[in-house]
């Protein structure tokens, strides 16, 4: 009798998987065994039972302790999707659907990137299979009861923090000046030394000095902002006063012995730290001069250097602003450190829009006028990058020259805001020293915009 041979069976592809644990608070995280040892200690229990298909869980921990899973800026979910766009991962593995995502939206961009790369998808707890329709539907099903479960506690937690502010409590954040916080009972204690230079600032601003001229006075007496320690011990150091630390002392009811939410005010458990009548005098002041300056800057000015242009003594940007004298109205570029800490802080200061603008144009124009001196240097470039070539030809070299200087010649025909795109286009940088200014142009892109206007009828629809 012959005997049956079995031909033996051929081991099962290895299926590398990756255990993704989330815990959304850190509360515990420092015990010898969390919320994340428990989740992946059942993800790789069911992978052992998966041996038999070749599962195999893989060393890495994708852990997030102290994440939301409202987003997916979360370290270890961002080596995840790292890992798994480098093909070492075949298969994620979770203890729950939610601890992956609770967002229905980002659940699916994910659920696209797993499918283009071949991953699968388990939840231990929750059994589907994302490859078939029906799965898909489970998912979007469960997904949306998350995001539904995430939007509710979210709900609790505003009214809840209402509720709080409504009774004056501390709802926890950083301490402000002149106070300091009672970690076991949860509420600010005033911290009297901090509570006198609270109550200098108030008064000497109620005396007439300026914000710019008190910053400078408690610099000099070697006064800082609030230093305090985080929970985990980390030390804030305090940092020298500017115009804008001192808004936010003066602006703050806190001082006034109140709570704020949402534009209401409430009585506050805390000590005040200034009398009503020193209050209402400073916001008298803030009211006739500093509030109605501040709104009036916030509109938007004409400025054809915005974003382009700094300080070249302290490499600050410079932004627009303008005054008005006599029902006229001046235009500037402001540098930022000279407005945070007075015009002494930085010798550039500030300058005429108009005539800084007016350089920068004339600049410009100069280079049009003379294209032989870069249109050659773009030739083949951009190749091999993201651009195309803006210039390949010699017959393409003479055209962009002939272009350049019809568009100097027809640049008064042009509308203000086709002259502001050509110029935020084409200027890199503008770099104002207290002696010169300094212009950087994009010849590559003065290239590309000169190759757009050749074409007649984007000439019709850019000039006026």
């Amino acid at each position: 009798m012959r005997r049956q041979q079995t031909t033996p069976r051929a081991p099962a592809p290895c299926v590398r998987c990756a255990v993704y644990t989330r815990k959304s608070t850190d509360e515990g995280l420092d015990s010898d065994f969390n919320s994340l040892d428990a989740q992946r200690e059942s993800a790789e229990a069911y992978i052992l039972s998966q041996r038999h298909e070749g599962w195999e869980a893989l060393p890495e921990h994708y852990d997030d302790g102290g994440y939301s899973g409202g987003s997916l800026e979360r370290p270890g979910l961002q080596r995840l999707l790292d890992d798994i766009e480098a093909g070492s991962v075949d298969c994620v593995v979770v203890y729950k659907l939610d601890r992956l995502s609770r967002s229905l939206l980002d659940f699916v961009k994910m659920i696209e990137v797993f499918d283009r790369k071949g991953v699968s998808f388990v939840s231990v707890t929750q059994r589907f299979d994302t490859s078939t329709s029906m799965g898909r539907l489970m998912l979007n099903i469960l997904l949306s009861f998350a995001q539904f479960e995430r939007e509710i506690i979210g709900e609790r937690i505003r009214d809840k923090i209402a509720a709080t502010r409504r009774k004056g409590k501390y709802i926890g954040g950083p301490p402000v000046l002149g106070y300091d916080v009672d970690r076991e009972r949860k509420r600010l204690v005033l911290n009297p030394e901090e509570a006198e230079l609270v109550r200098s600032i108030f008064e000497r601003f109620a005396e007439g000095r300026s914000t710019t001229k008190l910053a400078a006075e408690l610099n000099a007496e070697c006064r800082t902002t609030k230093s305090w320690t985080t929970k985990k011990g980390v030390t804030r150091a305090g940092t020298p006063w500017n115009k804008a630390h001192l808004y936010r002392v003066l602006n703050n009811p806190i001082y006034l012995g109140e709570v704020t939410h949402r534009g209401e005010r409430y009585p506050g458990e805390h000590e005040a730290i200034v009398s009503r009548d020193l209050w209402d005098r400073a916001q008298a002041i803030l009211a006739k001069h500093y509030r109605v300056r501040g709104a009036r800057t916030r509109i938007k000015t004409p400025a054809l250097l915005r974003g382009l242009i700094q300080c070249g003594h302290c490499g600050c940007a410079m932004g627009p602003t303008y005054a008005k004298r006599r029902g006229k109205v001046y235009r500037y570029y402001l540098c930022v450190q000279a407005a945070k800490n007075g015009h002494s802080s930085c010798p550039t200061r500030s300058l005429a829009a108009g005539e800084i603008e007016a350089t920068v144009v004339e600049q410009l124009r100069a280079v049009l006028r003379t294209p032989e001196a870069w249109v050659e240097g773009c030739r083949g470039a951009g190749s091999g990058g993201r651009r195309r070539n803006a210039v390949a030809s010699i017959a393409e070299c003479r055209a962009l020259m002939e272009a350049a200087r019809e568009l100097d010649q027809d640049w008064h025909r042009l509308s203000p805001g086709e002259q502001e795109r050509i110029v935020q286009s084409v200027v890199q940088q503008v770099e104002v020293h207290p002696d010169r200014a300094e212009v950087r142009f994009n010849a590559e892109q003065l290239a590309s915009l000169l190759a757009e206007r050749s074409q007649p009828s984007g000439m019709q629809e850019m000039a006026t």
